[in-house]
């Protein structure tokens, strides 16, 4: 995208077309009115034309320019923080609804790829969450613990058992989650895209809001060719949000993420390194994760931005890193390198804002955007339809509230990336 290989990488290249999509012109009349085409946004849209709702999506760039075509493609159950303190942060009666509805994410998310026959790579095998050290093994005895007391097929395993899943020693341990898998992440953003307009959404491309306006109870979404008349405005950007509703952007603190992928790996190495192919990531505070693709490449992640200085550290902490863990693999070549922005929030959960009367958003999914997203798309569907009131949504309604030293954070965050990855002695 772009003509910029270090956006989307991997993806850009092995990903099905996206459906044609064409530029907002002249004024159209909609009933919802869907600003971003990511999983939030097309989500919402598939479900709404589903329920017979005249819907218009308006992307400002590509379909999953933002994070939904940039990330790892790891499709997780639940979010970063362990369920009890989910619990205890959103209170009654939120945190257990959010719980129940995230827990179930990835079902929502294969049951969509199978009704839609979306082609992106689905491999329904779990994810293994891996145990640095005994502190690592110990925050996953409880993660375990709180998830297995709400039903959830989650299993602590061993570091033989670790080792055999994964091909290397390096771990303690690590939590086996039945519910999760990977994806090719633009393959499926690009899948739910095609879904929503074969059910009748509108979808525009290149097509960036520049204002909007309400008269007689109606809502005017302009771009600098056209614009639409609706009731309702689904305000699904996240993280990439500009303008009008730059205070989603100021509310969240961007965490930069790189990923890299080997060339293919070979038959033999297919059968040593992830041969069940769950998608991996460890306890570390700057973490890393890993999976393979269709073509057995190994997609190598961490945090930070490949820009600048950081371009040659984290290439060759990646390189040192893989080394370490997987020293079968032998030299490291990469074919391919991206990165984008994680959307963090204050209290790492997401939110639910009301801008004004029939403007909805929830954004801000710190790092687990796959299934959250796929889910709270068809909670605003929902809500628009009127089959969820505002007194049984999952998130309390909240104002945006710009972090104190934003900035200084997202800054401090890069660089301490860059120093963590320059010095770590064990890769």
């Amino acid at each position: 995208m772009l003509n910029n290989s270090r956006s989307h990488g991997l993806w850009e290249r092995t990903a099905p077309k996206a459906p044609h999509t064409s530029v907002l012109q002249y004024a159209h009349k909609q009933d919802v009115v869907v600003v971003g085409g990511g999983y939030t946004g097309l989500s919402t849209a598939l479900h709404l034309a589903q329920a017979g709702v005249k819907v218009s999506v308006l992307e400002a760039m590509e379909i999953g320019f933002g994070a939904s075509g940039r990330n790892a493609g790891l499709v997780n159950a639940g979010l970063w923080m362990k369920p009890d303190d989910v619990k205890s942060s959103l209170g009654a009666p939120f945190g257990e609804q959010v719980l129940h509805l995230l827990g179930n994410g990835p079902a929502e998310v294969w049951s969509l790829i199978d009704k839609h026959a979306i082609d992106c790579q689905a491999v329904r095998n779990g994810t293994l969450h891996c145990a640095v050290g005994e502190a690592g093994l110990n925050e996953l005895r409880e993660r375990e613990r709180q998830w297995q007391k709400r039903g959830a097929p989650v299993k602590l395993l061993n570091a033989e058992e670790t080792s055999a899943r994964i091909g290397t020693t390096a771990y303690s341990g690590s939590l086996l989650d039945l519910r999760a898998g990977t994806i090719q992440p633009l393959g499926y953003v690009r899948g739910l895209a095609r879904a929503a307009v074969s059910a009748g959404a509108k979808v525009y491309s290149s097509s960036r809001v520049t204002g909007t306006g309400r008269s007689n109870g109606k809502w005017t979404v302009r771009t600098a060719s056209g614009s639409v008349e609706a009731d309702w405005i689904v305000v699904a950007t996240d993280a990439y949000t500009k303008a009008p509703w730059q205070e989603l952007r100021h509310e969240q603190i961007h965490l930069p993420y790189f990923n890299v992928a080997t060339r293919p790996l070979s038959d033999k190495l297919q059968k040593s390194v992830l041969p069940n192919r769950e998608g991996c990531w460890d306890t570390k505070k700057i973490l890393s994760s890993f999976r393979l693709d269709q073509e057995g490449r190994l997609v190598f992640g961490s945090i930070g931005a490949l820009g600048g200085t950081g371009a040659r550290i984290h290439r060759a902490w990646a390189t040192r890193a893989i080394r370490k863990l997987f020293p079968q693999i032998g030299a490291v070549e990469f074919e391919a390198e991206w990165y984008g922005m994680i959307g963090t929030t204050s209290n790492h959960l997401p939110r639910f804002h009301r801008f004004a009367s029939n403007v909805v958003s929830i954004c801000g999914y710190n790092g687990r955007g796959i299934s959250p997203a796929t889910v709270f798309g068809r909670v605003l569907a929902d809500h628009i339809l009127g089959n969820v009131g505002d007194a049984d949504l999952p998130l309390p309604v909240t104002i945006p509230e710009t972090p104190a030293f934003r900035a200084l954070k997202e800054n401090y965050y890069e660089v301490g990336a860059q120093l963590a990855h320059f010095v770590d002695a064990r890769f």
